[in-house]
């Protein structure tokens, strides 16, 4: 198991390790000429981005100031984030490059035809024929070299005349002259050669592909946490139980789950959680686990809005995993203290119908587990049933308990997108109400964030659940 453990651990760093080196490799390393400041700095800032995101994980549960937790959560997550949609946004530009440098390599082209055609075109201009008769007012061609030289007295030789072989050598220099006169063909003056030219399209290419990737992450980042730091949004949903009274008709439950308070989301943030509870007066509040990401001492001012929350039939609580990596049994105390009611493996009767509640499945490492039996093993079956608990996965013993409904989250709609395909193959339901049997599950996407304070696909929400009764 150990060797198994290590080797999953050697494969994590390798693929982290190779998609950073391909993330500097096309941002930085190809979008320059050379080795220079820009590649160092490159370099620096992903190495020094993953050193604050491991020593934000790690001061989560270390005994260091909060203000430090705080200082080095910020930056620590937010990269988190955007590697992700960085390395995303590169990978998906990927097929643009090469279709951008035939593009750019054809526009050339057609330019550098273009203008080869207007410089042979100058080059080539008609001149008269060697030997033909000069127009008026010009000099016959090659007049110096028709001029007899001394030794022209030879035998045969016209007076006057040029000998045969001089004529020919004439008429030979004559060649080469016109030759020598024709330009090669380069390139114009101030342009580079092809291959340069080559280089200098990729480089265009791998800048603006490198760039808008970039854009494009920055700003789906900067979305997503604005989107979390605003406060959740309130969905409605009608659940229909068959057991329902029908007094008990239309009874409303705010439904708010992960709301993660911690070094970055904080006493501002649990105000507006729970004014929006609030300002959807409902008759019960359920708080369905990972309320903190922190210890009683360093998040208890955060989470003292919680005082403020105001139902009818009073505001309930179960234990979230998260609550387990914070001391459960201190939080529980705490929100008792800020008048929430812990449900811990119990049920209460309201009117109309039981609401119970199970400790988180994390809490059987400390013997605080979740327990059906206690908390619905006496239970009346012909009253309709709502239970309480964090993770989905709890729906398989709800089912065989006969529950009518069941409350969770735990998931956030997987927070991430592609997280949530990871959040579907762990959870049977990832978001939303869907039936199991007899009994129906609802789960929360969460109020808040975990590790990065940003969501992208999976907003955050409180859900005011409506019964219905079908007696109605």
């Amino acid at each position: 198991m150990v060797v198994v453990l290590v080797l999953v651990t050697l494969l994590v760093l390798a693929c982290v390790v190779a998609a950073n080196w391909y993330l500097w490799r096309r941002l930085f390393r190809d979008t320059t000429r050379g080795p220079g400041a820009v590649r160092r700095t490159g370099a620096v800032l992903i190495a020094g981005g993953w050193l604050l995101a491991v020593a934000a994980f790690a001061g989560t549960r270390a005994d260091i100031p909060f203000w430090l937790k705080r200082a080095l959560a910020w930056p620590g997550y937010l990269w988190l984030a955007l590697t992700l949609y960085l390395l995303l946004a590169v990978l998906v530009t990927e097929p643009l490059r090469p279709v951008l440098r035939r593009l750019l390599g054809r526009t050339a082209a057609r330019e550098a035809g273009t203008g080869r055609a207007e410089r042979t075109e100058a080059v080539h201009e008609p001149a008269p024929a060697f030997g033909a008769e000069a127009g008026p007012g010009t000099e016959p061609a090659f007049e110096a070299d028709a001029v007899p030289r001394a030794d022209s007295g030879a035998a045969g030789a016209e007076p006057g005349r040029a000998p045969a072989h001089d004529v020919r050598e004439k008429s030979g220099s004559c060649a080469v002259a016109e030759a020598r006169a024709v330009p090669e063909e380069t390139a114009p003056a101030g342009e580079e050669p092809a291959r340069p030219q080559e280089l200098s399209r990729r480089l265009f290419v791998s800048r603006v592909v490198a760039g808008a990737a970039a854009a494009a992450a920055v700003g789906t980042v900067a979305h997503g946490t604005h989107g979390v730091l605003r406060g959740p949004r309130v969905k409605r949903v009608t659940v229909p139980l068959a057991k329902l009274p029908r007094a008990a008709h239309g009874f409303r439950i705010a439904v708010v789950s992960d709301i993660h308070l911690g070094p970055v989301l904080g006493r501002g943030f649990a105000q507006k959680v729970v004014d929006t509870i609030n300002a959807t007066q409902p008759d019960l509040i359920a708080v369905v686990g990972d309320l903190v990401d922190g210890s009683v001492k360093d998040l208890g001012p955060a989470a003292a809005p919680l005082a403020e929350l105001r139902a009818r039939h009073g505001a309930y609580f179960v234990t979230g995993n998260h609550e387990y990596f914070s001391g459960a049994e201190q939080w529980v105390e705490e929100v008792r203290r800020l008048g929430l009611l812990p449900l811990e493996n119990a049920r209460t009767e309201l009117p109309g119908f039981a609401l119970a509640g199970v400790n988180d499945v994390q809490g059987e490492r400390e013997g605080q587990g979740p327990d059906f039996e206690r908390a619905l093993g006496d239970r009346d079956p012909a009253r309709a049933c709502v239970l309480l608990a964090h993770q989905p996965v709890q729906i398989h013993e709800a089912v065989r308990y006969g529950v009518d409904l069941q409350l969770s989250g735990h998931t956030h709609g997987g927070q991430l997108w592609p997280g949530t395909f990871l959040a579907a193959a762990a959870n049977p339901t990832v978001a939303g109400l869907e039936r199991y049997g007899d009994t129906q599950l609802y789960v929360s996407q969460g109020a808040g964030a975990w590790g990065p304070p940003t969501r992208v696909g999976a907003p955050s929400d409180i859900t005011v659940v409506e019964l219905a009764s079908k007696q109605a």
